[in-house]
């Protein structure tokens, strides 16, 4: 086997095993991002229903502030573009990542029929 074509291979082999590995982790991210904004999606529901003078609790940190309906309702909104935003940001890079490996799937298919053909022109000449 060709030296180059070895060393392409290699070079393949780890890159694929990388992209997949972060394939991978931005999926759990994107999975988990939208559990917390249906979480949200939830909570903002029910604090809704609730009068616009009722007093609230709002979690900040590690701690919790009184707040009323509209101020809670607002921030949850925030919270919710936010994931929307994170999330599409992750598939955005996915699929960088997935054009990216098949990219360089062609260019090492591309450089196997380039040997390939150089080897049966040589082949045919010496005879």
């Amino acid at each position: 086997m060709d030296l180059e074509l070895k060393k392409a291979f290699t070079e393949m082999q780890v890159n694929k095993i990388e992209s997949t590995k972060k394939i991978r982790l931005l999926d759990m991210k994107t999975d988990s991002l939208k559990l917390s904004k249906q979480r949200v999606e939830v909570t903002n529901k029910h604090v809704s229903t609730l009068a616009p003078d009722t007093k609230v609790y709002s979690s900040v940190g590690r701690m919790y502030v009184l707040s009323d309906v509209p101020t809670l309702v607002e921030q949850m909104k925030s919270k919710q573009t936010s994931f929307e935003e994170m999330i599409a940001q992750c598939e955005k890079n996915k699929d960088f990542l997935m054009k990216n490996l098949k990219e360089q799937e062609e260019s090492l298919r591309e450089l196997v029929q380039q040997k390939k053909a150089e080897t049966e022109a040589n082949g045919k000449g010496v005879e």
